[in-house]
């Protein structure tokens, strides 16, 4: 059973939102800006994506998903931009893990810089069987994690 790894280059730079929180520093490419001058907005998506794979990669890896013939799949996301990031900025993008039930987990996202939020989302799904194909429970020790952490919240 996995346990939660906390990378060594990964420093909080905010408080604790929310349950199994991780963090990353987000680089921004020339690739990244339209040709108004800021990023554009199918890259924070992709940012989603690098955040949402951090967090399982920590919690969840993909290894121990494959020898259970399990797959989270991304059911749904939403996004709000708030402000505007250029080639310039240095933000950091925050995940955090917002309700986990039966069969479907949820996701917060935000994306930030200097305590400001540039932008929102949330991310959710479920938990898919690759050889009998279809939905199952939620792994038993995420939702051990996920339950710890809010009883310990909760004090």
């Amino acid at each position: 059973m996995p346990k939660a790894i906390k990378s060594q280059s990964m420093k909080s730079t905010t408080n604790i939102k929310g349950a199994m929180q991780v963090e990353l520093p987000i680089k921004i490419y020339g690739y990244d800006i339209d040709v108004m001058g800021i990023v554009h907005n199918i890259v924070y998506i992709k940012w989603f994506e690098h955040l949402r794979q951090e967090f399982l990669d920590q919690y969840w890896p993909l290894e121990h998903m494959l020898q259970q013939d399990q797959s989270p799949i991304l059911q749904k996301t939403q996004v709000e931009y708030k402000k505007p990031l250029t080639i310039y900025d240095k933000p950091t993008g925050i995940l955090w893990v917002s309700k986990i039930k039966r069969v479907r987990w949820a996701v917060d996202i935000e994306i930030v810089q200097n305590g400001q939020i540039y932008c929102t989302g949330q991310q959710s799904g479920f938990f898919y069987d690759l050889k009998e194909k279809q939905p199952v429970l939620m792994p038993k020790a995420l939702v051990n994690m996920y339950e710890q952490f809010q009883e310990e919240n909760q004090k």
